[in-house]
């Protein structure tokens, strides 16, 4: 054979193991789930339907520029965000090996051998009484070729499910990012608003104070009784206990801040959080599509891309029922001389092919098709589950954006009310109008609707949150945006099977 025909030779046949192992994933068909899309919010009727401006990420609509800074750093920074980020590659590195079962599998070899052979039971003349032996050399060289056909689309089918796999890591990273931006919010607020339950107790605490000291005074001057400076001793040390407990919670906020930027907090953080004011939620939510949902929610399209895994699984554990084709070659040189390796003189090569059959194998195959369905049918439920709480997660934030606005609004006016009462209180207590009985409770009163208006506002914010996390990142859909746009999720077609 010349050099000529054995490349030539050696070429068609890597070109045709290429071009068969070069398959592409099969489609995924999507699942029957049962699952009626309402065509508008419910709890929505009551909210104004002016569409706000889009927004770059829905944050900005805080308008709080150290709050845009937390969540940057926060999203770069935080710890699971990078395990997830790891758990992207990882899969992406499963898909590239799963992958390769697609392709020929190719190898080069270098092959030196020597060995000895004795030739026993031979009668040669001279040599009665001696064992003849014969020492050989061999050197060989060449590349070894093998591929199994995917006839019947088993292992596309596996490929198609490791690139599902794929697209639900993204996708869950874009969750995790997702929530990881809206616990941010959440704790920046806490810690801005336990600053202000901080300052709203030392004030108290203040007023307490100089009120005991001015009863002191005039007890001792024999005006007021043991019993009224008592009362205000204990009305001093309750002021004590609630402002204690308010930095245990400014501390606490701040502790679950580092832990979400992965870092300890400095004083210039403390301090801006000490120098601004709870904001108030951001107006207007626009009358959208709730079908919008199924696409935009990055946890919704994880838990698709998992059911279309599971699909194409059910087609690979099928197919492994039927016959395998498995072609291998190999080509090269042999001599008994390492100089001859280049000399195609030398050369050698083989072509074998096998199909293979499963016949019996204690019913594993067909556990595995009857495992791989039930598989299926228990993720298709949880994905229909999945839509309806992500549905209702929107409309109970919807509504709770009012109730909570409602509250707030009611608060506000308690609010100023208790503290105009505790006023006269005192003004009325000075002229001898009132008992100290009714100053305490006018305190009390003004302290406590002072601190749960603090709290309220907070609510509201946290329930804007919530509604921008139920949406999948706000009222537009710039926030789950990936690299590879995957398959948009499923909710009327038929599975097949």
């Amino acid at each position: 054979m010349t050099r000529q025909t054995l490349y030539r030779r050696t070429g068609q046949t890597l070109c045709l193991l290429l071009a068969a192992g070069c398959a592409s994933a099969p489609p995924t068909e999507e699942p029957d789930l049962d699952v009626s899309v309402p065509t508008g919010w419910t709890a929505a009727d009551a909210l104004s339907q002016q569409p706000e401006q889009e927004i770059e990420a829905w944050w900005t609509s805080f308008s709080d520029p150290r709050l845009d800074t937390l969540i940057s750093e926060a999203l770069e920074r935080n710890r699971d965000l990078v395990a997830a980020a790891a758990r992207v590659d990882a899969a992406v590195a499963q898909a590239r090996i799963i992958g390769a079962d697609l392709y020929p599998q190719i190898g080069a070899a270098i092959d030196p051998a020597r060995g000895k052979r004795n030739f026993i039971g031979f009668p040669i003349p001279g040599s009665e009484g001696e064992v003849l032996s014969v020492t050989t050399s061999t050197f060989g060289a060449g590349l070894n070729i093998s591929w199994e056909a995917d006839l019947w689309g088993r292992l596309s089918a596996r490929k198609g499910a490791a690139l599902a796999g794929v697209e639900a890591s993204r996708a869950e990273l874009a969750s995790a990012q997702l929530s990881i931006a809206g616990q941010t919010a959440k704790t920046w607020f806490a810690v801005v608003e336990a600053h202000q339950q901080v300052e709203l107790a030392e004030a108290t605490l203040a007023s307490r104070r100089l009120s005991r000291e001015r009863i002191g005074r005039r007890y001792q001057l024999g005006t007021r009784s043991a019993l009224e400076l008592r009362f205000a001793m204990s009305n001093e040390a309750g002021a004590e206990a609630s402002l204690a407990l308010r930095r245990r919670q400014l501390d606490l906020a701040k502790r679950q801040l580092e832990l979400l930027l992965s870092r300890y907090p400095d004083a210039d953080l403390e301090q801006a959080a000490g120098e601004l004011e709870l904001p108030d939620p951001p107006t207007g939510v626009p009358p959208g599509l709730p079908s919008e949902l199924l696409t935009r929610r990055p946890d919704l399209v994880a838990t698709e891309r998992r059911l279309a895994a599971a699909g194409l699984r059910i087609k690979e554990a099928r197919a492994s029922l039927y016959p395998q084709l498995r072609l291998t070659g190999s080509g090269g040189t042999l001599s008994s001389d390492v100089g001859d390796l280049l000399n195609l003189d030398f050369s050698v090569w083989s072509l074998a092919a096998s199909l293979l059959q499963p016949i019996y194998q204690g019913g594993r195959l067909r556990g595995g098709v009857q495992l791989s369905e039930a598989n299926y049918r228990e993720l298709a439920e949880s994905y229909a589950q999945v839509i309806l709480r992500a549905f209702g997660e929107v409309e109970s934030t919807l509504a709770a954006e009012q109730f909570l606005a409602q509250q707030e609004q009611a608060l506000a006016v308690a609010a100023t009310q208790s503290v105009e009462a505790e006023r006269l209180s005192n003004e009325r207590y000075d002229a001898g109008l009132v008992s100290y009985l009714a100053v305490l409770e006018a305190q009390r009163d003004a302290f406590v609707a002072q601190s749960q208006h603090l709290a309220s506002r907070r609510q509201r914010l946290d329930a804007r949150i919530d509604l921008y996390l139920a949406l999948g990142g706000g009222f537009d859909a710039s926030f789950v945006e990936s690299d590879e746009p995957g398959p948009a999720p499923a909710t009327t077609a038929t599975a097949s099977r």
